[in-house]
């Protein structure tokens, strides 16, 4: 079992190697350097993606599943919607990606004067980002969680979202711009997809009507969407 998931890697990864060494070799046509390391880490990156692959599969999306039908069956919507801002909330937070922009979009800011140059500005605003994206993908999986339980049909919510993006788009500053249309995909990374999706898919699964294949995807668009609303109005109050 191990040994195919590890293949399994080895062939996602494969596209990309084969990229880097056309690259390497027949357009830039210069040696790898330090190609022993990158080998090596080329091999961590497989066995590490295997682990990953295999945690989700025996831990996170079991456990999202079976939370969202013990919910679902106890019947209080107050506590589903609750655990639902729990989850995106807590998720958003810990997403390694998300941290690195912060930390980035603060000395960005400082170098441009948008801020004080010290550590002290620069944790500050990392941190009232990271906060308000994570405010943001909660409030994201309840809308989220709420459609499924209502049947409501996914597309008018996000045009009328990405709607609204557009306008704040004229409004916001423009320093602000960039790093909120990043902010969206940032969220969506290796700690939030997972239990959101097990999330929608388990919640779907568990009420009577709902099509976990039609119903229970979606909330990640959702969590890609509202940190560009919110990031931009952060930017117009800050």
């Amino acid at each position: 079992m191990i040994l195919n998931s590890l293949f399994d890697s080895l062939r996602d990864l494969l596209p990309i190697i084969l990229v880097i060494g056309l690259f390497q070799f027949a357009v830039l046509q210069q040696p790898i350097p330090n190609f022993g390391e990158i080998v090596l880490g080329v091999v961590f990156v497989i066995i590490g993606l295997t682990l990953f692959v295999q945690g989700l599969n025996m831990g996170l999306f079991p456990i999202g599943e079976t939370m969202a039908f013990e919910f679902a069956r106890k019947g209080s919507l107050f506590w589903l919607l609750s655990f639902a801002f729990a989850l995106g909330f807590g998720t958003t937070v810990a997403e390694p990606a998300l941290i690195a922009v912060a930390g980035e979009a603060a000395k960005i800011a400082a170098n441009g004067g948008m801020i004080e140059a010290n550590a002290e500005s620069m944790a500050t605003y990392a941190t009232g980002l990271r906060l308000t994206v994570a405010l943001s993908v909660g409030f994201a999986i309840v809308i989220g969680v709420f459609r499924i339980i209502k049947g409501w049909p996914i597309q008018y919510l996000i045009v009328v979202g990405y709607t609204g993006v557009v306008i704040m788009t004229f409004f916001a500053p423009k320093e602000i711009i960039g790093i909120a249309y990043d902010s969206g995909g940032v969220t969506t990374s290796t700690i939030t997809v997972p239990l959101v999706t097990a999330l929608g898919v388990g919640l779907a699964s568990s009420i009577k009507g709902r099509n976990p294949m039609v119903d229970g995807f979606g909330l990640i668009a959702f969590a890609s969407l509202t940190p560009m609303i919110f990031v931009m109005a952060y930017g117009m109050v800050i």
